[in-house]
Order: structure tokens, then C-alpha cells, then sequence
């Protein structure tokens, strides 16, 4: 690792290597300038997101413990206070938290039609421009904080304490950055598989380590947590998967990695039968789910679809839509083969959405992978998609009705009533809450757990609180009251939002090219001194 000093003698030596023309040129300000701009293009960012990524897997293999969380982004501002946030609250490091960027809000929030549901109809670039985004605000997120550090460092020269410019020089030395993984949507690919490998490489130019896809057919793609989902055969997914690998190795990013996604569990329909070369092959097992009935030749109807299966003729339930349907109750078994199929296909992770989170229903599914593949690792959406509360409730009154404890007091199909917000009941299933992920990647070796949507649900529950006393009768207050006091409380560094959006780092490069010139913003008139 380069030191600052070492930074500033390399410039200085550049600097008088072009005589005098360069003389108005500082080394240290150059210097500064590049120790904010760590990253120069996003495969930089790729390829250091994807070395910390593996080498978390690698640790999580050793030790369940180490398992990593993330949230859900829309917008770079997001993403930046998540990790101005972790980096505060958790002693300046952001090990093991990364950051999700959901196509369910691209559509919702980032498309120019407004805004339009899960269903892969918003432009498929919006994508890598929100990895983009968001790395650039988090790049932006380093540079605000080296530059308080340079300050810092100024004031302790021009006080004289050389123990303490000691100190922040070293801190400048070993800052880390706010630049984390971020796993990226890339819903079912948009396309074939020429489509989702130029998509791929958008995305992992712009910044992206690791690409989650979906097994859904991508012209009939629906949200996870929907009902209508379709699934393709095996075959079809796979050439995606490579489609995803290919983008990696041929953008140097050898380690980048493929999340596989199953919506098998909640998909009953498929828009093809699969191609069979053998039996027992992936095409042959695909279709041994299908839901059919056995018929004779002469019962076939004109335009009827038929396969042989075992010598005998069968026709597949096609639905008026010209799907066919699985037989009910195989979505567990066909998630299962699934994912053991994929990592053989390649895909380092694998995400199997759920109707429920339900830690031992996952670890059911997982342990069966893991039988063929005990390094199986998993993704899981905790998803707003579900009522924690509820699930939790039922299954804490279950787990209390098997162990004869007494549950008269409860009525089952109403635990959402807010009568048992205080209940033993209702602290038993939170604390079963509070423990999920940390439970759920001990017994279903799950990796990493993200929320989809967390911002998309805090913005409108704070503009919601806001709204209501603002136009009401708290006016002024409030806001004062309701946010602006609460960030200083709470040091939120975004209070003082000039600073924020840059405004000291611009008066930084100002003197730098100015000198003494400078015009800058950040002087005794600026009114964010308040907040000092």
C-alpha cells in the first residue's frame, strides 16, 4: 500500500521534471487528489469488490458466524448514507456489509415510463446505470472523508502539534473505503443470451462484482413474491449463466461472481418442454414434473402437444395461455434440482425465494443440495414481501402448541393484532426475528442476506410522519423536531447537506487552482457553520 508521503514524493517528482511551468503545481495537493480517486474505472472497483467477496465466502466456509448483510438501493444518496452509516456505527469498517441493487425498485423508482411493476418492462440500461451511480456517491463518500482529513491535518501543522498531524497522516494511510460489493439484479437477463451477456457487460464496467439471475422466462418475468411465474428448462438458464461468465473472463474480472435464482418453489408453469437427448438427462427430468395424462393416439386433438415418457404417450396440461403446468406440490423438489444444476453450470451462489421465511423449510431445501454439493452457498432475500410479524407469531404459537404450552389466550388467524404487541407470545417470535439471519445461516448456510426494498419502505414512512405534522399542526416544528434536530442528535453527517454535496471538496480543488484567488463558499457567511 502506497503511504501519503510516498504519494506526495512520486508527484514532487513529476513536478520538477517539467521545470518551471509546473512550479504553481503543489505535489501534495496532487496527492490528495489521488488518494480521493482510489478508483479509476469500474473494473477497478469490480475486481477489488470481487477479491473481498470471495474472500468472505472463504471465511464464512470456516466460521457460520461470518455470514454478510446488505440493503436494497435505488439511488446513490442511499447507498452512500448506508455506508457513511456502517462506517460510523461500526468502528469505521464495513466488513461483511455490502450493498443490493434491486431491479423490483429500478422499475418501481428509475424508469421513464413512472413507475412500473416487477415485470422486466423498464429499460434494461437503467441497470448498469445505477451500479454506476452508486459507486459513483460512494467514490464521492471517500473523498469527503480524506478531505476532512486534510483539513484536519492543515490545522494540526498550523497549530504546531506534530503528534497529532502524526496520527491523521496515519489515518489518511489506512482509510478504508466506503466501495463494497453490490450484488446486482439482472432479473431474468432481458433477453437471450446474447442480450444478457451484453447487459452483463455493462453492468461489471460500471462497477458490479457479483450478478444475481433468475431462471424465469424473461419476456413473462414476474416479481418473485407474485403469483403467474414461468420458469424455462435447464438448458435455456444454463447458456445465461455462461452468458454471465464469458462477460466476467472477457472484462478480466476471472473470480466475478453468478448468482443462480430459483423461482421454482412458487413457479407452477413452464412455457416449453424441455429438449430430452437422453434419458435422465436435465431435459428428461425438467419434464417428469410437468402435470399429464396418459393417452392413446387416437385421443390426440388437432394442435394437441405429446411426448413419449416411459413408452407411453402423454399430453401435458396446457392452460388457455399456452402454458403448461407442473404437477402441484413439486416446487421444493424441482427448486432442489434446480440449484444442484446450476452450480454444476457454474453459478457460484445460489437464491431461492420462498413463501415464507421459514429458517427450517430453507434448510430442508439446502440440505438436499448440500447432499451433492456441500458447499452450496445461499443468498435470501428477507423480503418486505412478507409480514414478519405474522409468520413469526404463527410460528412461534405452533412452536408452543407442539411443546404443550398454553396458547388459549391467542387466536392464531389474528396474532397481526396489535392486543398482543406486548404478549409473551409476540417476544418470543421477535426474538425468533432478531436471530433469523444469524439461525438461517448456521442450519441453511446462507452466505448473505439482503432486504430488497428497505429504503423504498423508509421513505414513505418518514414522509409520511413528516407530511402529517408539517401540514399539520406542528408546522415548522415538525421538521425541526421530526429531522433536523434528530440528525444532530444523531450526528448525521447529512445535516449539513452543502458539505455533502460536495461544496468543501470544490473549494479544495478552488485553492488548489486558484491559490490565494480562490473564491470559496465555505467562509464565515456560509450558514452550515450552525451546524459546527
Amino acid at each position: 500500500m502506497s503511504s501519503y508521503q510516498n504519494d506526495i514524493d512520486v508527484a514532487s517528482a513529476v513536478i520538477e521534471s517539467k521545470g518551471s511551468a509546473w512550479d504553481a503545481i503543489d505535489a501534495e495537493s496532487v496527492a490528495r487528489m489521488r488518494a480521493q480517486n482510489k478508483f479509476k474505472t469500474g473494473l477497478d472497483i469490480a475486481q477489488y469488490t470481487a477479491d473481498i467477496m470471495n474472500a468472505d465466502m472463504a471465511a464464512f466456509d470456516n466460521d457460520k458466524t461470518k455470514y454478510t448483510q446488505s440493503l436494497g438501493c435505488w439511488h446513490g444518496f442511499i447507498g452512500q448514507q448506508k455506508m457513511i452509516s456502517i462506517k460510523k456505527h461500526f468502528g469505521g469498517s464495513t466488513e461483511r456489509r455490502y450493498l443490493y441493487l434491486s431491479g423490483w425498485m429500478v422499475a418501481a423508482l428509475r424508469s421513464d415510463f413512472g413507475p412500473l411493476p416487477d415485470q422486466s418492462m423498464h429499460e434494461k440500461t437503467a441497470v448498469a446505470s445505477l451500479v454506476e451511480e452508486l459507486y459513483t456517491f460512494l467514490r464521492q463518500a471517500d473523498a469527503r472523508e480524506l478531505g476532512g482529513l486534510f483539513r484536519a491535518l492543515d490545522a494540526a501543522r498550523e497549530a504546531g502539534d506534530t503528534v497529532e498531524a502524526a496520527k491523521i497522516q496515519d489515518q489518511i494511510d489506512h482509510h478504508q473505503t466506503h466501495v463494497v460489493p453490490i450484488i446486482a439484479d439482472i432479473d431474468a437477463g432481458f433477453g437471450n443470451a446474447e442480450a444478457t451477456y451484453l447487459m452483463a457487460k455493462q453492468m461489471i464496467e460500471a462497477g458490479a462484482c457479483c450478478l444475481q439471475i433468475e431462471n424465469q422466462v424473461a419476456d413473462e418475468k414476474q416479481c418473485g413474491h407474485q403469483d403467474g411465474k414461468v420458469t424455462v428448462p435447464h438448458s435455456d438458464f444454463h447458456a445465461k449463466l455462461r452468458a454471465l461468465r464469458y462477460a466476467f473472463l472477457e472484462l478480466g474480472i476471472d473470480n466475478g461472481l453468478i448468482v443462480a435464482r430459483t423461482d421454482s418453489e412458487g413457479a407452477g408453469l413452464t412455457k416449453e418442454i424441455a429438449v430430452v437427448k437422453e434419458p435422465g438427462d436435465q431435459g428428461d427430468v425438467y419434464n417428469s414434473y410437468l402435470d399429464v395424462e396418459e393417452i392413446d393416439v387416437s385421443e390426440m386433438a388437432e394442435g394437441d402437444v405429446c411426448f413419449n415418457r416411459n413408452g407411453k404417450l402423454v399430453r401435458p396440461k396446457r392452460l388457455p395461455s399456452g402454458l403448461y403446468q407442473f404437477r402441484p406440490g413439486t416446487g421444493e423438489e424441482r427448486c432442489v434440482f434446480d440449484c444442484i444444476e446450476a452450480i454444476k453450470a457454474g453459478a457460484d451462489l445460489l437464491w431461492i425465494e420462498t413463501a415464507t421465511p421459514n429458517v427450517a423449510d430453507i434448510a430442508g431445501m439446502m440440505n438436499e443440495v448440500r447432499k451433492e454439493i456441500p458447499d452450496a452457498k445461499l443468498v435470501y432475500n428477507n423480503s418486505p414481501s412478507f409480514n414478519w410479524t405474522l409468520n413469526f407469531r404463527q410460528q412461534a404459537y405452533d412452536r408452543w402448541v407442539e411443546a404443550g404450552q398454553d396458547v388459549s389466550g391467542y387466536d392464531r388467524q389474528d396474532l397481526m393484532n396489535a392486543k398482543y404487541d406486548d404478549s409473551a407470545l409476540a417476544a418470543d417470535a421477535d426474538d425468533k426475528i432478531r436471530t433469523f439471519q444469524a439461525d438461517a445461516a448456521r442450519e441453511a448456510n446462507i452466505f448473505h442476506h439482503l432486504i430488497t426494498l428497505p429504503t423504498y419502505h423508509t421513505a414513505a414512512l418518514s414522509t409520511d410522519n413528516l407530511a402529517k405534522d408539517y401540514f399539520g399542526d406542528q408546522g415548522m416544528l415538525g421538521y425541526v423536531a421530526g429531522v433536523q434536530r434528530k440528525e444532530i442528535r444523531q450526528g448525521i453527517a447529512c445535516v449539513k447537506h452543502q458539505n455533502m454535496s460536495g461544496s468543501d471538496i470544490g473549494d479544495d480543488h478552488k485553492e488548489y487552482f486558484a491559490g490565494e484567488n480562490a473564491l470559496k463558499a465555505g467562509g464565515a457567511k456560509n450558514t452550515s457553520n450552525q451546524f459546527s
